[in-house]
C-alpha cells in the first residue's frame, strides 16, 4: 500500500481559485526576499497569496531572481527569490491567486 505525500493543509489553505504553487524555505528580513521552491511555473506580473501560520497576504510578484540573476519566469523545481511586501516564515505557503 502506497500512502499519498500531502502538503499540510494546503486544501484547507487555498482559497477559491488558488492553486498550491510553493512553499517559502527562507526569508531575508533585511532584503525582503523569500526563498521559494516551486512546485509550478511562476512569472513576474502574477499575483501571489501567501498563507502561513502568522502570514497570510495577496501580492503581485514585482521582482524574482535565480542564482542572483533576474529572471522573468521560474520554473518547478526551482528554488528562486521573490520580493515580498511582508515578512515570510519558513513553510509558509505559496498559491497562485486568481
Amino acid at each position: 500500500m502506497v500512502k499519498e505525500k500531502k502538503e499540510p493543509a494546503a486544501a484547507a489553505a487555498a482559497e477559491d481559485g488558488e492553486k498550491l504553487i510553493g512553499r517559502v524555505v527562507h526569508f531575508y528580513g533585511n532584503i525582503d526576499v523569500a526563498i521559494v521552491e516551486l512546485a509550478a511555473p511562476l512569472s513576474v506580473g502574477q499575483t501571489i497569496h501567501i498563507k502561513g501560520a502568522n502570514d497570510d497576504f495577496i501580492q503581485e510578484v514585482s521582482e524574482m531572481q535565480f542564482e542572483h540573476e533576474a529572471i522573468e519566469q521560474g520554473k518547478k523545481g526551482q528554488q528562486v527569490g521573490v520580493k515580498v511586501s511582508g515578512k515570510v516564515h519558513e513553510n509558509d505557503l505559496v498559491f497562485l491567486a486568481e
